[in-house]
């Protein structure tokens, strides 16, 4: 018997009539023999090799642990002590976190000589300095490719001319390349601090929502150039094709000068080239700004899209991205056509991205209220808090434990309006087990309530009368630095003060009115933490006759006459209707001396 198609020891020493050692016997190794005996053969695909990345192993075991609910986020475990406990604190951080981050870049690739050694395993190449400068100094075409690797858009163009002055011809490739850098950058060379994508429209819109008023540099920004180098070099190509047109269409489009990008598609019609999906995907986004009335703008998107098929280029999802983007510009007629684009993109296999549904809900939306956060989970929440809807805020809020879906949320700023939002919605329409369930989950790890969720917090306990666990909820409020917002306070009094409780739950309110007290004095800097407001100066004005009757029940408990003709004196100095029954109760159940009568 041969040993060439199974490798198995047993059908080896089987064929060589050696004895086989019983404890070299396993079940496959008889199902295979079975198998052969049988003459039977069965075809044995073999497993493509998987491949696993360094961090593999650190992936694994981060999956079989949860986050600890009440640590602080982790990005804050390093330091203890500087773990922040307010969100001011936590934005605070975060900004020196970023500071820090800078002023890190700033010396590594000022000084990059003394940061040459490579100590992580596996390569991080963020941790190491950016090579910024250019090392070829000769004028060759590896030169120009180095200047478009490194984005010096003026030094790319400076080499280039060299080159043509030269009479050294340019390849078309590389020639494209540069046309592409200097269509994306609009001719401008772009700030190596930041990176491009946080260089967009969208970025400033994120920024007018975060409450900084709007600024002249924000309505800045670069404008296509008339005969820049973009059209200067494109005019000098002998035999431009259609890489060459998508450049300086796409170019056109993303800096404004739409009616010329049209021209040049156009132009690149009559001299028989097809456009990429790309381009077409920018003259679809940008069709919307070139008409007037709404029927026009649908009318050229058809337009472009019946080109598309006829040149035959598969549109991808950014197309259709690009189509519903500028449907939220065709008022009524995008929210008719909107659904059949959606059914095209199901019908062509294109699965939608989480961008294809933040346009598309941004067509239906009330109108006047759309308010560009960019990250859909915030505006579909205002969406939930508008309708009440607590099933689909669920179904949003479990989206975030699938994968890395939390990126989603953005930077810090984002979280809280996320978080809160939704913290919002539970205190609304949950019972108080469930709001409290969340609060515990959320807080501190996730997120740091405001003062505004915390009066909704006192309400959702209002609501299903479990007032007993505001000490509880005070501890917080101490913790997160809310303890100096006097409408925080003074509701959280009136709660406590409103109705009596069980004795042990009253002297638990007791204990937190001491605690309130003390806010009111002033420290050894001579700072007092709580001001005293309109309403709490009038509560401490007038007491009323159910506090004067309890003082009185308390003084009785610890048989302490003084006190008691000291509360019928301030009874009788405000003139009171309940001091003559003060004093009834005072000269029957105290033993008085002949002065305190």
């Amino acid at each position: 018997m041969s040993c060439k198609v199974f490798r198995s020891d047993v059908f080896c020493m089987a064929s060589t009539n050696k004895s086989i050692p019983v404890s070299q016997f396993s079940y496959s190794n008889l199902s295979l023999s079975a198998t052969l005996l049988s003459g039977s053969e069965e075809k044995i695909i073999i497993p493509k090799m998987k491949t696993w990345n360094a961090e593999a192993v650190l992936q694994a075991l981060a999956s079989t642990v949860n986050r600890d609910t009440t640590a602080s986020n982790y990005v804050f475990q390093d330091d203890s002590y500087l773990t922040p406990r307010t969100s001011r604190e936590f934005k605070l951080y975060y900004l020196s976190q970023e500071s820090g981050r800078n002023a890190a870049k700033y010396f590594i690739n000022t000084f990059p000589r003394y940061f040459q050694k490579d100590f992580a395993e596996p390569h991080i190449p963020c941790l190491m300095p950016e090579t910024l400068e250019l090392q070829i100094d000769e004028v060759s075409e590896r030169a120009l490719t180095e200047c478009i690797q490194l984005r010096k858009v003026k030094a790319a163009v400076d080499m280039f001319d060299q080159l043509t002055q030269m009479g050294s011809p340019v390849s078309l490739d590389l020639t494209n390349d540069l046309l592409d850098l200097i269509c994306l950058y609009g001719d401008q060379e772009p700030a190596q601090d930041v990176p491009p994508e946080q260089r967009t429209n969208d970025m400033v819109r994120q920024r007018w929502q975060m409450g900084r008023p709007r600024r002249a540099s924000d309505f800045l920004k670069i404008v296509w150039g008339e005969n820049n180098n973009a059209e200067r070099i494109f005019n000098m190509m002998p035999e431009p094709n259609s890489c060459s047109y998508g450049a300086l269409i796409r170019g056109m489009v993303k800096h404004g000068s739409i009616p010329k990008a049209f021209i040049m598609y156009n132009d690149m019609l009559n001299n028989q080239l097809t456009a990429d999906v790309h381009t077409f995907n920018a003259l679809i986004s940008a069709a919307p700004y070139l008409k007037e009335k709404y029927s026009e703008k649908w009318d050229l998107i058809i337009d472009l899209l019946k080109q598309m098929a006829y040149q035959k280029v598969k549109p991808n999802v950014l197309t259709f991205n690009a189509v519903l983007k500028a449907l939220q510009r065709c008022g009524a007629l995008g929210r008719v056509q909107a659904f059949p684009v959606l059914n095209e993109m199901k019908a062509l296999g294109i699965a939608p991205s989480l961008a294809s549904y933040d346009h598309f809900l941004g067509i239906f939306y009330k109108a006047g209220e759309y308010c560009f956060f960019g990250f859909t989970h915030i505006w579909l929440y205002t969406l939930c808090l508008d309708t009440k809807d607590m099933e689909q805020a669920y179904k949003l809020q479990s989206l975030l434990d699938i994968g890395e879906n939390w990126k989603l949320l953005g930077d810090s700023f984002h979280q809280s309006v996320y978080y809160g939002r939704f913290f919002n919605l539970l205190c609304m329409m949950e019972h108080v087990d469930v709001v409290l369930k969340w609060y515990r989950e959320l807080s501190p790890s996730l997120f740091y309530p405001n003062s505004q969720r915390m009066r909704d917090l006192f309400q959702a306990l209002d609501m299903d009368n479990r007032l007993d666990i505001i000490p509880q909820i005070w501890k917080d409020i101490k913790r997160m630095g809310h303890d100096n917002n006097t409408e925080l306070v003074e509701e959280m009094l009136s709660l406590m003060a409103r109705e009596k409780h069980k004795p042990e739950v009253q002297q638990s309110f007791a204990e937190c009115a001491l605690d309130v007290k003390t806010l009111y004095k002033q420290t050894d800097y001579g700072r007092v933490q709580l001001n005293w407001s309109a309403s709490s100066l009038s509560n401490l004005q007038t007491a009323n006759e159910y506090l004067l009757k309890q003082f009185l029940d308390c003084i009785q408990m610890n048989n302490n006459s003084e006190q008691a003709v000291a509360l019928v004196q301030i009874s009788a100095s405000f003139c009171l209707p309940l001091t003559s029954h003060l004093i009834k109760r005072v000269q029957q159940e105290f033993e008085l001396n002949e002065e305190q009568k």
